[in-house]
């Protein structure tokens, strides 16, 4: 019977000891279970930001690509029209070197005309010059303006 004594006197004391040892490492487990859980997440958190970035990052790089393409297309059709303003300003240039031609040939015509003795006819062939000269100048003035008007188009592509 003193051993039955002693055995529950012995486990008396040792049964709080234990609760209180089993308690604390249930707490201990709990703590790190939330610990584990709390970093978890946070590395979920983490992987969703990347993935997040990534994906803007992936936006920016396609917008640059197409706004690159863009200016691409731009400079590749300014530089194709950059030959044909440059032709019709050629073609302007030579419309005028032809006028100038024309008004000279037009002063040796009057010279001659002038050098006739008889005022009838020289009245006739100044008269015939005349309409000659008014008619290439409305030629020349259309397609002068024409020659412009492509040429201000191409320089506002």
């Amino acid at each position: 019977m003193k051993l039955a004594l002693y055995l529950a006197v012995y486990c008396a004391a040792i049964w709080p000891a234990n609760l209180w040892g089993a308690a604390d490492q249930l707490q201990d487990i709990l703590q790190e279970n939330t610990k584990a859980r709390q970093e978890d997440k946070a590395k979920e958190l983490k992987g969703r930001e990347q993935i997040e970035q990534l994906k803007r990052d992936q936006q920016s790089s396609q917008s640059q690509q197409r706004l690159d393409q863009i200016n691409r297309q731009k400079n590749d059709a300014a530089e194709a029209q950059k030959p044909q303003a440059a032709q019709t300003q050629q073609q302007l240039d030579q419309l005028r070197n032809d006028q100038q031609i024309q008004r000279l040939q037009t002063d040796q015509q009057l010279r001659r005309i002038e050098q006739d003795k008889d005022p009838l006819r020289q009245q006739q062939q100044i008269n015939d010059l005349q309409r000659q000269q008014q008619i290439r100048s409305l030629q020349e003035q259309i397609q002068r303006n024409q020659m412009q008007q492509d040429l201000e188009r191409l320089r506002q592509k």
